[in-house]
């Protein structure tokens, strides 16, 4: 599903280089569940703006479901974006002012899909993940953990061929983050290839797999 050939990324500015990745080759293969650590710095962030074809390396090759999506441009990658991937973010990234049904049928406007279908697979998506009562209810009206809901149900909605999770527990409940992760075992048994950024050693266990980043360098690679 995921390769990724000798990625680096440097950034320039001010005319001061930043090394943020070095040297980084890793294949995740479909269906699996992987976990990225890495202290502050160690170039995570930077590893899963390129996995979600949110920025592009400076050298190397990125190829994901068979494409090479190192090169495309601002156009090429917001189609990836909206096609094959499904992002869950530590901030939730929700429309707050917007019901939770809205905000899990946003993606599929850009995809030209009718109003009824769209309604129908966002309420599908919100009792997968147990909001299927909370549809109706603003999103700054739900707690964390519900937010964070909301947001898995939003990034299934196009099928993605790849989850990426980034953070995903860092703003809720110690008993909410529990739950969360209850969904993203679950939606692994069912085949589907979640990659997770997470600094916290209890929720990498989650998965199965955790790749350890340090330097811009992956140091591990772990199978659990």
């Amino acid at each position: 599903m995921i390769k990724m050939r000798h990625i680096g990324k440097t950034y320039a500015q001010d005319g001061v280089k930043t090394v943020a990745l070095k040297d980084v080759s890793f294949e995740v293969s479909s269906g699996e569940f992987v976990a990225i650590m890495g202290p502050s710095g160690s170039g995570k962030s930077t590893l899963m703006h390129i996995l979600g074809a949110l920025d592009t390396p400076t050298f190397g090759q990125y190829f994901l479901d068979g494409q090479d999506i190192s090169r495309l441009n601002d156009d090429e990658l917001a189609d990836i974006r909206n096609q094959k991937i499904g992002f869950v973010f530590q901030s939730f990234n929700l429309l707050p002012r917007t019901t939770a049904l809205k905000n899990v049928m946003l993606p599929m406007a850009y995809a030209g899909i009718n109003e009824a279908e769209k309604r129908a697979k966002a309420l599908k998506l919100l009792n997968e993940v147990g909001l299927s009562d909370r549809s109706q209810h603003l999103s700054n009206q739900l707690s964390g953990g519900q937010q964070q809901r909301v947001a898995i149900a939003r990034a299934l909605t196009m099928d993605p061929k790849i989850i990426l999770v980034d953070e995903p527990t860092g703003n809720i409940a110690t008993t909410q983050a529990e739950e969360i992760m209850k969904i993203f075992t679950k939606l692994h048994k069912q085949g589907r290839t979640i990659v997770m950024i997470t600094h916290e050693e209890d929720i990498a266990a989650h998965a199965k797999r955790i790749i350890i980043i340090r330097d811009g360098l992956i140091t591990k690679d772990l199978k659990l």
